[in-house]
């Protein structure tokens, strides 16, 4: 026996149907919602299978990777079997399994700003689980373009960030990250690991909002960012605003074309020679002693509002080049980011303004909670 979405008896929905405020309305709104999915991997591993559970009516995947053998431990919609087939079709089939009633559109390909808008355009709203940046601007300038909502999660070893960016109705992506990161700011999966449950629970949460934003239900994450930190098992919430010097979003740009106009380089901004590094217990020797470097915070300020080191300059990363000449005549300079891959690229820019003697910390703050200061809150 196959239920269909509108099945009140015996229900497979009863469960939240019966939920205060969510009721058949709620039901039927899933039913007919159309949300494109970007992304079959880690996040879109929980995701996926919770809207099908939830009912939702037409789910689009978008994904031109195969299932490797190193993606199990995370992206549990793949089976052992499925390694060497393409995602959108072992997803496709967990969903046809978990709930036939739920239409699967396949999109084996390249999320691209050659099939953004169109892509958008078909759905109702976007959820954006990737693991780049590229795709992630991209994800929610087509959005903020298509006028629907997009839900947005990430995840680096042990912590993760979600979302939700609409334009219509308050700040999006840009708005929290205005300026894309040089590449390779932020560790990739394959680079620094990722913990397995921590996908899951940011998953989980970018599926909440998605059905509180289809249903109507609770509070959209909008001008607001979960972190959670799976080492501590802690959440954190920042709220930030549209900003209002921002250019509008007119149509869709490549981050690799906003680099290049920027003049930096899309692949890295880091040059050949070594640079300079000073670990975390190093770092607090010379802050304690009587001629303490000068520090350089290349975060955003959401990042600094959960952990700062005292009397830092703070100038993300995507501004340094523009206000390098603010730091001339500093000495001793010490550039510090999350996990130091940002302040690799930053010391790049500044050794090639002349600043030779500028060094990072090795690990970033992250490195300096672990060993140094561990009451300091971890992301």
């Amino acid at each position: 026996m196959t239920l269909s979405p509108g099945t009140t008896t015996g229900d497979r929905y009863v469960r939240q149907r019966i939920l205060p405020g969510f009721g058949h309305e709620g039901q039927a709104a899933l039913s007919a919602a159309r949300v494109l999915v970007i992304g079959a991997g880690g996040l879109g591993s929980s995701v996926i299978p919770s809207l099908a559970g939830a009912g939702v009516g037409t789910i689009g995947i978008v994904d031109f990777d195969t299932v490797e053998p190193s993606n199990l431990h995370r992206q549990l919609i793949h089976r052992t079997e499925d390694a060497g087939s393409l995602k959108t079709a072992s997803a496709a089939a967990r969903v046809a399994a978990l709930n036939p009633a739920v239409t699967v559109v396949e999109h084996a390909e390249q999320f691209s700003i050659d099939n953004a808008l169109d892509l958008c355009g078909a759905y109702d709203l976007v959820i954006d689980g990737s693991d780049n940046f590229v795709t992630r601007y991209l994800v929610n300038d087509a959005a903020v373009l298509a006028g629907i909502p997009a839900v947005w999660g990430a995840v680096s070893q042990f912590g993760g960030q979600a979302g939700v960016a609409w334009a219509s109705r308050g700040p999006h992506y840009r708005d929290l990250f205005p300026t894309p990161p040089s590449d390779g700011s932020v560790l990739s999966c394959a680079i620094g690991g990722v913990f397995p449950t921590t996908v899951a629970v940011i998953g989980s949460i970018m599926a909440s909002e998605a059905i509180k934003i289809i249903t109507g239900i609770g509070q959209p994450l909008i001008g607001r960012v979960v972190t959670f930190d799976a080492l501590t098992g802690s959440f954190r919430e920042l709220a930030y605003a549209p900003d209002p010097d921002a250019a509008p979003i007119t149509s869709l740009v490549s981050i690799d074309d906003e680099a290049a106009t920027e003049g930096r380089s899309p692949e890295s901004d880091v040059r050949a020679a070594p640079l300079r590094t000073v670990t975390a217990q190093e770092l607090a020797a010379e802050l304690a002693s009587d001629t303490p470097p000068a520090l350089l915070d290349v975060r955003e300020q959401w990042e600094i509002e959960v952990a700062t080191l005292p009397g830092a300059i703070s100038i993300p990363l995507g501004e340094l080049a523009g206000a390098i000449s603010s730091l001339e005549g500093t000495e001793s300079l010490v550039v510090y980011c999350h996990h130091g891959v940002r302040s690799a690229h930053a010391l790049g820019l500044l050794r090639q303004s002349g600043m030779n003697d500028a060094r990072h910390l090795e690990g970033g703050i992250d490195a300096w909670a672990t060993t140094v200061d561990q009451t300091m809150d971890r992301y």
